[in-house]
């Protein structure tokens, strides 16, 4: 009889078996792969599958997870091509592409974790394994401590009712959004246009509330613009509320509206995969690589080649007529960054100080293609106050644009020079960023070490340090809450 508590090792599996376990449930990442590839011959060989086009079975896997990729599922089969050429032919660097665009917009996973930065005007808020910090200014309640704090000196916890494992967050000037794991949607901060979702605008709201208007519709991520916010939900829908003077809403008038509407125009183009709100505008990327903009039309940043407000979603045809896929756009003060499916960089609007990273401050008026950068292959963009910042596989990160307060980050340039190219920051050349964001005048990265490091303005506490009121370069942020509570287990 055999014995059936005899332990087997994974060399003793059949090879299909070993595959399955390496594409089942969609958990490993390109880096896990990498690291079995290299410490065992039994996921490095090919074992004869496929051995003229797979060079092992991590490299098979690799293939079949990026097949039931949606993002690479939804490009054509040129694209996909282009991608592929494009990562010297190395499913696995395929594979990192795709799940670090993935990422960008979203949570990144580090060592120490799942991390999501975002900056706002004067504040900065991070995801930590589902809990939510917050520093800077807490003008109006935005970082959500309650309404007797009005400025946070370090990184504090946000106490939102338990069980709320929060999934992704936004912030703008004043306000400030957060979706739960459940897909619900909380919001604080100043109401007074209706932005958060709430019929009751006598008083900011101090504390994250449920956005009941949104009960029932799980969202995916949200975007918060100067008085208005954006929110997609799991379907691929799109909804808005607040202030709609510039049609920024997307429903044909200029109509506020006090509590989510969804957008109607857009349900018949496709699932939306991702947003993004500057301070009077929106865009909506499309599950087909389509990009829809809509509000105000100033700095040429709807992408038409012309200024007028849009009050309906339309389509911007520079894209759609070159057969260019867009998998994630940055929406900046007066200017816009594109990333597409082959890592390529597009810039339009506003050239001022340089921040389209053309090499003069000559407004763009349609997507370019920044032909610099066209050697790199990108996996993040980040438009913000006339800078833009695009981060590269393998975690360098690019910056061009205005200075402002040292928040470009290079130590060399003075606090208001102009960057009209992009550059690489040597200051982050140690470390491999997984997520970077900027907002007025400072700059915060995440790397994949689960380290955070930020730069620029720090007057208001913004970067998380209680004394400096700058960083010229890098400075490492500690966030002593999450210590203590990583001490106790």
């Amino acid at each position: 009889m055999a014995d059936r508590s005899r332990l087997f090792s994974i060399e003793e599996l059949p090879s299909h078996l070993i595959l399955e376990i390496l594409t089942s449930g969609k958990r490993l990442s390109a880096a896990d792969l990498v690291s079995l590839e290299l410490t065992s011959r039994t996921f490095g060989g090919s074992h004869g599958v496929y051995p003229t086009k797979f060079r092992s079975l991590v490299d098979l896997a690799a293939f079949q997870l990026c097949g039931t990729n949606e993002v690479y599922s939804g490009m054509s089969t040129s694209s996909q091509k282009e991608v592929f050429d494009r990562c010297d032919g190395n499913w696995k660097r395929v594979l990192r592409f795709l799940q670090s665009v993935e990422q960008s917009s979203y949570m990144v996973q580090t060592s120490a974790g799942n991390m999501q930065i975002t900056t706002g005007r004067y504040h900065t808020l991070l995801i930590s394994n589902s809990s939510v910090y917050s520093c800077g200014s807490s003008l109006c309640g935005v970082l959500g401590h309650g309404p007797e704090t009005t400025q946070c000196v370090a990184f504090t916890g946000i106490n939102f009712p338990p069980p709320a494992n929060v999934m992704q967050v936004s912030a703008s000037h004043n306000h400030a959004a957060f979706i739960l794991q459940s897909g619900e949607v909380f919001t604080c901060g100043d109401n007074s246009s209706f932005c958060c979702g709430h019929r009751d605008t006598s008083r900011p709201i101090f504390r994250p509330r449920l956005v009941e208007a949104m009960k029932g519709i799980p969202c995916k991520q949200v975007a918060a613009g100067l008085n208005f916010t954006v929110f997609l939900t799991r379907q691929g829908h799109l909804y808005t509320c607040g202030t709609n003077t510039h049609g920024q809403l997307g429903h044909g008038d200029t109509q506020d509206r006090p509590t989510p509407k969804i957008v109607e125009q857009l349900k018949g183009v496709g699932s939306v995969v991702q947003i993004a709100a500057g301070p009077s505008y929106v865009l909506a990327v499309t599950d087909n690589g389509a990009v829809y903009s809509f509000g105000s039309g100033s700095n040429f940043c709807l992408g038409h080649g012309e200024q007028h407000n849009e009050f309906l979603p339309r389509a911007i045809q520079t894209f759609k007529r070159k057969g260019i896929h867009i998998l994630r756009v940055s929406a900046g003060d007066e200017h816009v960054v594109a990333l597409d499916s082959s890592g390529f960089v597009y810039t339009w609007g506003k050239g001022y100080c340089g921040a389209l990273g053309h090499g003069d401050e000559i407004d763009k008026t349609l997507p370019e293609h920044l032909i610099s950068l066209k050697s790199q292959l990108a996996v993040q963009v980040c438009a913000r106050k006339r800078k833009t910042f695009v981060l590269v596989d393998g975690g360098s990160v690019y910056g061009f644009g205005w200075m402002g307060f040292g928040s470009l980050g290079f130590p060399d340039r003075s606090v208001s020079a102009k960057v009209m190219r992009p550059r690489i920051l040597d200051s982050l050349r140690g470390h491999h960023v997984a997520q970077i964001s900027t907002g007025l005048y400072h700059t915060v990265v995440v790397t994949h070490k689960g380290r955070m490091f930020g730069f620029g303005d720090n007057e208001r506490a913004q970067l998380g340090h209680d004394t400096l009121r700058g960083c010229l370069e890098p400075t490492e942020i500690f966030i002593q809450e999450m210590e203590e509570e990583t001490t106790l287990f």
